[in-house]
């Protein structure tokens, strides 16, 4: 019998890099362009703009409904992914369970199609089924990478898996896009975005398939003690990561500073649709080519932070996009009233969206325990792509305080740089030892504090 390969093997290397090609539709298709917009308008044809309506005597603004329903589906996953990451290192299933969370939230994803008239609430309820299975399938993923490539290739595997789910779900777009256009002239605009939604799904049920069957399962499966499932190992080895997470002190830093900065940039993400739609009066067919300028900037961006983090490490190149988020907050209260400046400023956003994600995520990598990663990253799932619960609450208590969405992303800064802050004090290779990892030699005499 052949040898499983096991460590920088190019193919199934390649098939997990697919992944972020098949699931990207769903964060940029579902939740950064169309869902938002298309929930609000329903809602608005129902209660009229700037109003509320009440939902189990909760009263609730029409722009504020989809981030709240961002927030939920995230706090459910607090709950669910740690018990799933500890099944998958427990058992064998690691893959299969990947296959089964990318088919429910796919198909989930499809069913927005039929989400019309007053059935908002109904597309608050698949989107959050959605995004629950969506960050679900993403531990198991995120676990394969520590599995799947050496450390002195993560940097490069995550930043291109990141661009390349930039390159699938820019052309997604264009394609939605040109088919809303068209649509739009034909006064069909709430079916276009309505097919729109669900080809995101489509896409990523076929390609994600295609992606899983390319990896491999790793990790002895072991013995069920007598009278337990996996159910309860699951809990029982939650507990035990909970009790002994103490002996990975800055791993757990860099984890709470990377759950308080990505928050931030996933609410913007999440809520510039809203955002042009609301404030700067933009139609859905500007704000998609907005957003099909974010995904080929995003591309090299991505690519060239990669670059950029092989000489001057993970971490010191993550700071750098930070201090340009923190920046992107105050330009969007202080300065940003055209059209044309959002496009500027989106520009900038792209440039550092993927080398802050991906670099984050490859750093993470290398400070998790080996025969645990699904686990860890079941934590770090908690804000990843379109998955943020904090920054979505914020924003969408800020702003039906304030009555300004402007206000409400001014507010986000408070996540960027309390992130920064925490994050210059996590110490990367003694992070790396702790978890018994080796260090790579571009981080070795990293000057960080203690």
């Amino acid at each position: 019998m052949t040898a499983l390969p096991f460590i920088n093997d190019k193919r199934e290397v390649r098939g997990w890099m697919l992944y972020d090609w098949a699931n990207s539709a769903f964060s940029t298709t579902v939740i950064t362009v169309f869902l938002g917009p298309y929930l609000t308008g329903l809602i608005e044809a129902q209660v009229g703009k700037g109003n509320t309506f009440t939902l189990l005597g909760i009263p609730i603004a029409a722009e504020s409904f989809f981030p709240y329903c961002i927030s939920l589906s995230v706090l459910l996953q607090v709950f669910v992914l740690p018990i799933l990451g500890a099944i998958a290192d427990y058992s064998n299933l690691k893959r299969r369970m990947m296959l089964f969370f990318a088919a429910v939230g796919a198909i989930s994803t499809i069913g927005l199609f039929f989400v019309t008239g007053d059935s908002f609430v109904l597309g608050g309820v698949l989107f959050i089924v959605a995004n629950v299975a969506f960050g679900a399938s993403i531990v198991f993923y995120n676990a394969f990478l520590p599995e799947i490539a050496s450390e002195d290739q993560r940097d490069k595997v995550s930043s291109r898996g990141w661009a390349l789910g930039y390159a699938g779900d820019g052309l997604l777009l264009l394609i939605n896009l040109i088919f809303y256009m068209v649509m739009d002239k034909a006064g069909q605009a709430a079916l276009a975005a309505r097919i729109n939604l669900a080809s995101a799904g489509v896409w990523w049920l076929a390609f994600g398939y295609i992606s899983i069957s390319r990896l491999h399962e790793r990790g002895a499966r072991h013995q069920l003690p007598a009278g337990e499932n996996f159910a309860s190992i699951g809990f029982k080895q939650l507990g035990h990561t909970l009790r002994t997470i103490r002996q990975y002190p800055m791993t757990l830093r860099y984890l709470l500073a990377y759950l308080l900065y990505n928050d931030g940039i996933q609410t913007v993400i999440v809520v510039s649709a809203t955002f042009g739609q609301q404030e700067l009066n933009m139609n859905l067919s500007d704000l998609s080519l907005l957003i099909l300028m974010v995904q080929i900037v995003g591309i090299f961006g991505a690519l060239g932070f990669g670059r950029l983090a092989e000489r001057l490490g993970a971490k010191r190149t993550i700071v750098i996009t930070l201090i340009v988020w923190s920046g992107v907050s105050i330009w969007a209260k202080l300065s940003l009233t055209s059209v044309a400046e959002f496009w500027v400023l989106a520009a900038v956003i792209a440039l550092v969206l993927g080398g802050s994600q991906a670099l984050s995520r490859s750093l993470y990598s290398q400070m998790i325990p080996r025969a645990q990663e699904a686990e860890f990253f079941s934590f770090y799932e908690i804000s990843d792509k379109g998955t943020s619960w904090i920054g979505p609450f914020l924003f969408g208590f800020v702003s039906q305080v304030s009555h300004s969405m402007r206000t409400a992303l001014f507010s986000l800064i408070v996540l960027f740089i309390g992130g920064l802050l925490l994050l210059f004090t996590v110490n990367v290779p003694r992070a790396i030892r702790e978890a018994g990892n080796e260090v790579p030699e571009n981080l070795e005499g990293e000057p960080v504090a203690a």
